[in-house]
């Protein structure tokens, strides 16, 4: 697989830690709001906020729902079944902003993150985040976990306009990255925007398989792992 030049790799649950760093964050959020007057235990709020934001970004995703919406939604929905608590939106939006700052403080990545970046700089390739995350976080959560000074460009949805899947994305960061289709390679853990997207779009892929999943691709994904240092392995 030497002949991949660049690698287009998405940042999210692919070297940050965004699952765990984010459960932190919610759970300082619980604690700073007082969340538990309305909930029995904690998992009440949790789980069905985990459930909308999964539902919610893979709709971002499509296009079905607007950023906006996202932001609002994936907390108005879960505070709802609270008892006793009316989430307007100005408090759901308050609460957003201080999970965001919270969130985007965290440093933590996947195992194997820092030194797999660290090798594949050291092989020569150059390396662009491809990110459907918004910018004013993604931006931090990069400077958080010291991982910006591994990568050549920052390719995100909302300055390309377009979000992963949709061809439009590549299309741009093919662009603004000056890289060829041939000699790219897509290095994702979502099955649906960043492999089956990069795919369908004509580039090769590395699958990083964190959890089971029945999925049908465009055509077979070059390689499937399970670890960030099995791809040390394929480059």
């Amino acid at each position: 697989m030497t002949r991949y030049k660049d690698l287009f790799i998405d940042f999210d649950d692919t070297i940050y830690d965004t699952h765990g760093n984010a459960q932190m964050a919610l759970e300082e959020t619980y604690a700073h709001f007082g969340l538990a007057r309305y909930f029995a235990k904690p998992e009440d709020f949790y789980k069905p906020y985990w459930e909308t934001n999964e539902t919610l970004w893979a709709q971002y995703a499509r296009g079905a729902v607007s950023r906006d919406y996202l932001i609002l939604e994936r907390f108005r929905q879960p505070l709802s079944l609270g008892k006793g608590l009316n989430p307007t939106e100005d408090y759901c939006l308050q609460i957003s902003d201080f999970f965001l700052d919270c969130n985007a403080c965290k440093p933590g990545v996947l195992p194997y993150a820092h030194e797999l970046l660290s090798y594949l700089r050291g092989r020569g390739y150059r390396m662009h985040v491809c990110s459907n995350g918004f910018h004013e976080v993604q931006y931090r959560k990069l400077e958080a976990s010291d991982t910006m000074r591994y990568f050549d460009s920052i390719i995100l949805s909302e300055d390309a306009g377009a979000n992963k899947p949709l061809p439009a994305f590549f299309d741009y960061a093919l662009r603004q990255t000056g890289a060829s289709l041939s000699t790219t390679l897509m290095i994702g853990d979502n099955p649906d925007t960043d492999i089956a997207g990069a795919l369908r779009y004509g580039l090769d892929a590395i699958y990083l398989e964190r959890k089971p999943l029945k999925t049908d691709f465009p055509r077979p994904v070059n390689h499937i792992v399970h670890s960030l240092e099995e791809i040390k392995d394929l480059l």
